[in-house]
């Protein structure tokens, strides 16, 4: 059992050892000095690609939902029947919240530009990624392809927003 006065220099010398070692909370991580959202900016294409990214990886909808446009349409190939299917916004964010909802991880990888089309106000990019989805240990999907998606602002610094995602993927 410690001393009276072996407790009372333990609660001197702790205070003043964590001052003088210019940490005020020992236990709290650092602040991080950067600017908010510096890495996804919807006024880039490239900062949407990373938007979309932090929107799969957290599995957010709302964020996710802040790229696309009322308009939104999204077109897939079924090649078991043969044709495109196609459906807008509202069911979009039904499909993506399941997802979401339903697997534990989503790593998306972005790889290179195949083309990348840049007016003030329409942009175009098809761009291969790798997508993998952790639903459990034993039940993992891996999804290969392409994602053609155009982009559409009212002026040149507005925002982006996704108006068509055709997805060309192994899927």
């Amino acid at each position: 059992m410690r001393s009276p006065g072996t407790r009372r220099l333990h609660l001197i010398l702790f205070p003043t050892l964590v001052i003088s070692s210019g940490c005020l909370n020992p236990f709290a991580p650092g602040l991080d000095e950067s600017p908010a959202g510096s890495s996804c900016d919807q006024t880039t294409v490239e900062g949407m690609f990373q938007c979309f990214q932090n929107a799969y990886t957290f599995r957010d909808t709302v964020a996710f939902g802040q790229l696309l446009a009322g308009s939104f349409i999204f077109v897939f190939r079924d090649y078991d029947l043969g044709i495109d299917i196609t459906w807008g916004r509202d069911e979009e964010m039904r499909v993506t919240y399941g997802l979401f909802h339903n697997a534990q991880k989503l790593d998306l990888i972005w790889n290179n530009f195949v083309t990348n089309t840049e007016s003030d106000t329409t942009a175009t990019a098809v761009r291969g990624f790798n997508l993998t989805v952790t639903y459990n240990p034993s039940s993992i999907d891996r999804v290969d392809g392409y994602a053609n998606i155009t982009f559409t602002r009212v002026a040149k610094g507005d925002p982006w927003r996704i108006t068509l995602w055709r997805d060309e993927s192994n899927f």
